[in-house]
């Protein structure tokens, strides 16, 4: 499904994201790999036993990403100019290997850029686990493109 340009995103539409994704162990290692993240809740069974968590945990930055990307199909997928900031983060339940999360977007503010060429829409973005427990949220502002301009280029 493409994404949607400016006019069509609305203020106060909620979409339930369809795609889902359960994290595997292999998942969060190579996040921690690639951006060197090796911060040892995410990697040391034994240096989390010793702590109030149920295992090791996903990394956060890993968790955000993942949500961002469920949701690009219906929302920014060919129509976006640019991710312009996250916002307002945060992770207020863990995330443990196996858990799958879905992703809820709201649109919470739209306006046109100055030349009026574009569109600055932002999200409020929510990320629940199996149990249905929020587990991350932020705020996703983008530059939009609008259909019109699209369709000149």
């Amino acid at each position: 499904m493409a994404g949607l340009y400016f006019e069509e995103f609305e203020v106060g539409e909620t979409i339930d994201h369809s795609r889902r994704r359960t994290i595997s162990e292999s998942d969060n290692q190579q996040f921690c790999d690639m951006t060197m993240n090796q911060q040892p809740l995410h990697l040391d069974a034994e240096f989390v036993a010793d702590t109030e968590f149920d295992g090791r945990l996903v990394n956060g930055i890993y968790t955000m990403a993942l949500a961002v990307g469920i949701s690009i199909p219906e929302t920014t997928d060919g129509t976006i100019v640019a991710n312009l900031s996250y916002d307002e983060v945060s992770h207020p339940n863990p995330v443990y290997h196996g858990d799958t999360i879905r992703v809820r977007s709201t649109v919470t503010e739209k306006r046109e850029t100055s030349d009026g060429e574009r569109g600055v829409v932002t999200m409020y973005v929510e990320v629940f686990n199996q149990h249905d427990e929020l587990v991350c949220e932020f705020e996703r502002t983008v530059l939009s493109l609008k259909r019109a301009t699209a369709e000149d280029a």
